[in-house]
């Protein structure tokens, strides 16, 4: 475990210390169940601190690449006596991401630093309120941990996203909190906004049907049209999460 919290640490450190690109992926079987994904590339991380990422990643001298692969199951056991300790609300928003894995691949040669986090989903429905259990890591411990601060930051406290899918049509939805969200902006420092400038947050979304129409317009379309991309400024998303929101319609 102790490996595994330095390896969260330093994800902490690509998050919030230099610009990353982020990816939101779903991909909508037949049946309507999926999968989900979080991706963050931090490869501009490399120049800036190549050997001191693999120092505190525990990467050996003659090492060429870091692979892991760990579950939030084996955070929340190495955490089950602080967990039976909060509320029964909060108990069950971090039971929502047991299923998740979490994955970072460190390759200084090719200059590659990727940072994931995946889980299954048997409903489009079921990932309403995934980036809010995010959120509700920091009841843990303290904001002095490091290794949940960094997870519970991913999450959004100003927006509650909701998702839905019947075969016909499709949603992602953000219902904004203005209050967190004059929150966030008054503690956003200029620091904060330079850094996240370059930083992009981009939906790819995959359906086992073709797409015939999408309501945000900066929408791009795969040939096939059962892949659809879209792309912000990670500053615009944060500031206003209801950029991103989506309605699709299916042929």
């Amino acid at each position: 475990m102790i490996r595994l919290y330095k390896i969260l640490c330093v994800s902490y450190l690509i998050v919030t210390l230099t610009s990353c690109n982020f990816t939101e992926n779903i991909d909508v079987h037949p049946d309507g169940s999926g999968n989900y994904s979080l991706e963050m590339d931090g490869a501009g991380l490399l120049a800036m601190a190549g050997d001191k990422l693999g120092n505190e990643l525990g990467m050996k001298n003659n090492a060429k690449a870091i692979d892991s692969t760990f579950s939030f199951k084996e955070i929340f056991a190495a955490k089950k006596d602080s967990i039976a300790k909060l509320a029964p609300e909060q108990q069950e928003a971090l039971k929502k991401l047991e299923n998740f894995v979490m994955k970072i691949k460190m390759n200084p040669e090719a200059q590659q630093l990727l940072f994931s986090m995946n889980t299954p989903f048997k409903k489009v429905n079921d990932l309403g309120g995934l980036m809010e259990s995010m959120s509700a890591l920091k009841d843990l411990k303290g904001k002095s941990d490091k290794s949940t601060a960094m997870l519970s930051g991913l999450g959004m406290d100003n927006s509650k996203l909701s998702f839905s899918y019947n075969g016909k049509n499709f949603s992602r939805k953000a219902i904004v909190d203005k209050n967190a969200l004059n929150t966030f902006a008054s503690d956003s420092t200029g620091m904060a906004k330079m850094i996240f400038a370059s930083s992009k947050y981009t939906l790819k979304y995959h359906f086992p049907k073709a797409v015939k129409s999408v309501s945000n317009p900066d929408a791009l379309f795969s040939a096939d049209r059962k892949t659809i991309t879209v792309e912000y400024p990670f500053t615009e998303y944060t500031e206003n999460p209801e950029k991103l929101n989506l309605d699709v319609v299916f042929e």
